[in-house]
């Protein structure tokens, strides 16, 4: 755990920190907003701020998302400051400690972003053959592909790498391709020289050396651009990166885990990815199911939210009803674990008593989840009679299926011509044709006016 403490460090504060180092976590210090980021902007990266309340925090946090940095920022001050306290929530801190420091507090607090950074919460046998797989590669230097719908959990997936790895101990650094323009994603990844380009003012150390001796996650790799492939292709086999604008390669030691939502093998057929950079990162493979294939977990994660979200908004433990407990069996997910989890947020939120019903698991738009698992039943019935229909062509003549749509749109006119050759969009004279030829073959034909009891 790195902890960075950004603020006057002075009494309370300096006695956090010495907490917090006790609790296990590397500590790194910054007087002010500037020098924290400058820190950052090094690669002398944190998993945590923990920041005086009196601090600029709204600044700060602008900052770091300027910088692409993302860290969970907590606040801390004397219980006076509560207004104070309040502004830094709405800004964007995941907590408020109040000081003097509580040391079972501190290490609560470090304990729950360790946490939350490896856990990876399994009950189905489908994703237990996943994690099986990870647990035996995760103690080698592999580069691993892991793949899967959006949702279902693959940088969760990537961090449970990581922390069971020889490299537990150094730094998880994640980017994620498709979230950074294409003209700053070089830079984010191997980092730049002063005056690279407009806007470099300072040195700047990417992602590759950030992680260095640890692992680097590339999120959402089918996004890079095709020319910057080549040059993340030279990076991995080699362990050397070039700064943009920089005279001389950085070596760099990291393991490689990449995530993608696409199909990889079809990016290569239609030449949106490198062949030989899938080669590189695919030595392993982990496909994540999706959350409707896996209703073990649905179960395991929904108690999970519940009680999580329930503490969260300082709400009395809530549960879910049984009725409402099997409607999010049924229901399809098609966002997964991350649909599934804002549901409960919302849940949480919305029900009127301690028991979760149906009627407050609701979709952002205000649809009930009962309204959503009855559609889903639909369109499944839909697709199956489609299906169905389909079957029932398969080993008939074209001339078969167009006599037998023709007589029954004849029949569900009751004889009108006019009115059938409309719905079968075809002229009159065709369809009188046709029904000539099949009265000729013995075809019963229904007079206008007439249905036909039985087709031939």
């Amino acid at each position: 755990m790195r902890l960075l403490i950004i603020g006057a460090l002075e009494g309370q504060l300096s006695q956090a920190s010495k907490m917090a180092m006790d609790g296990g976590a590397k500590v790194a210090h910054a007087s002010t907003i500037d020098i924290g980021l400058a820190t950052l902007r090094s690669g002398k990266g944190a998993d945590l701020l923990l920041v005086d309340v009196m601090v600029d925090i709204p600044a700060l946090i602008a900052g770091l998302e300027a910088e692409r940095i993302h860290i969970p920022v907590v606040a801390c001050g004397t219980e006076t400051n509560a207004a104070a306290a309040v502004n830094a929530i709405r800004a964007g801190a995941k907590e408020y400690i109040p000081l003097p420091p509580d040391a079972e507090l501190i290490a609560a607090v470090i304990a729950a972003v360790a946490k939350e950074s490896s856990d990876f919460l399994y009950r189905d046998p489908a994703m237990a053959n996943v994690v099986r797989l990870a647990d035996q590669i995760a103690g080698s230097d592999a580069s691993v592909l892991i793949t899967g719908e959006s949702g279902t959990g693959k940088e969760v997936m990537a961090k449970y790498l990581h922390a069971r790895s020889r490299r537990a101990s150094k730094p998880f650094i994640s980017i994620n391709c498709a979230a950074i323009p294409e003209h700053l994603l070089e830079s984010e990844l191997f980092g730049h020289e002063k005056g690279a380009f407009t806007g470099a003012v300072a040195r700047r150390v990417g992602k590759f050396e950030e992680a260095n001796g640890g692992t680097l996650l590339l999120d959402e790799i089918s996004e890079m651009d095709f020319r910057l492939q080549s040059k993340l292709l030279r990076a991995i086999q080699e362990r050397l990166i070039d700064r943009v604008g920089g005279s001389r390669p950085v070596p760099v030691d990291i393991r490689i885990l990449a995530t993608s939502n696409r199909d990889l093998a079809l990016e290569v057929r239609e030449n949106r990815f490198r062949e030989d950079l899938l080669f590189r990162l695919n030595v392993v493979n982990l496909k994540l199911p999706p959350l409707r294939e896996r209703p073990g977990d649905i179960a395991a994660l929904a108690d999970h939210f519940v009680a999580k979200y329930s503490a969260a908004n300082g709400l009395p433990q809530r549960v879910l009803s049984p009725a409402a407990r099997e409607e999010l069996l049924r229901a399809p997910w098609k966002g997964n674990v991350r649909e599934l989890e804002n549901t409960l947020h919302r849940a949480v939120l919305l029900s009127s008593g301690n028991v979760i019903e149906s009627d407050a698991i609701r979709m952002p738009d205000g649809t009930g989840l009962s309204d959503v698992v009855q559609s889903h039943s639909l369109a499944s019935q839909v697709r199956e009679a489609a299906d169905a229909a389909s079957r029932t062509l398969v080993g008939r003549t074209v001339a078969d299926v167009e006599r037998d749509l023709i007589l029954d749109t004849l029949n569900h006119c009751i004889g009108n011509r006019t009115q059938a050759a409309n719905i079968l969009g075809i002229s009159i004279r065709t369809l009188r044709n046709k029904l000539h030829q099949y009265a000729d073959e013995g075809v019963a034909i229904p007079a206008p006016g007439e249905q036909r009891t039985s087709a031939a």
